[in-house]
């Protein structure tokens, strides 16, 4: 049974978003249904490289960096979204799933579809959880994960030294 503490991640992304907030002169109520929007929109990409709904193509999935990338970008929206909702519970079990890929992003939308339209901590642990589970079906690792968010929140403060 694998395990993830997000613990620091929330912590980490609490700092990027303290910062965001400071230099857009924004926050939590204000950039909320943003903050949705771009989770989906993220999860789209994710889906996209790993090319999981592509029938037609016998083009394989993304490389795994680029796979990692795309899920840390998830990650990012997700853990913001739950320190909105003050989300206490930072350590969870992903749940190997025996549905197909395509399945779980269906699945995963579905959560995500339905934190939009019930902001609570209910439903964010739904979507986090079905989000968290796509984890082993990428074939990745929650070091790997870890690694890629930190990655990408390097990416991300960069961003906004650059005025991006």
């Amino acid at each position: 049974m694998m395990r993830i503490d997000l613990a620091p991640l929330y912590e980490d992304q609490a700092g990027l978003d303290a910062r965001i907030h400071q230099e857009h002169q924004v926050d939590y109520p204000v950039t909320r249904r943003k903050r949705l929007l771009a989770l989906i929109v993220e999860l789209g990409e994710l889906a996209n490289e790993t090319r999981t709904f592509k029938f037609w193509s016998r083009k394989g999935p993304s490389a795994k960096a680029v796979i990692l990338d795309e899920y840390a970008d998830g990650l990012h929206f997700l853990l913001s979204l739950g320190i909105d909702l003050k989300n206490d519970k930072k350590v969870m079990t992903l749940r190997q799933s025996k549905l197909p890929l395509t399945e779980q992003f269906l699945k995963v939308y579905a959560r995500s579809t339905d934190l939009a339209a019930h902001y609570d901590l209910k439903h964010y642990l739904a979507a986090l959880q079905s989000f968290l589970n796509l984890i082993p079906a990428l074939g990745v690792t929650t070091t790997e994960v870890i690694d890629a968010y930190h990655a990408k929140l390097a990416v991300n403060y960069q961003r906004q030294n650059t005025l991006y």
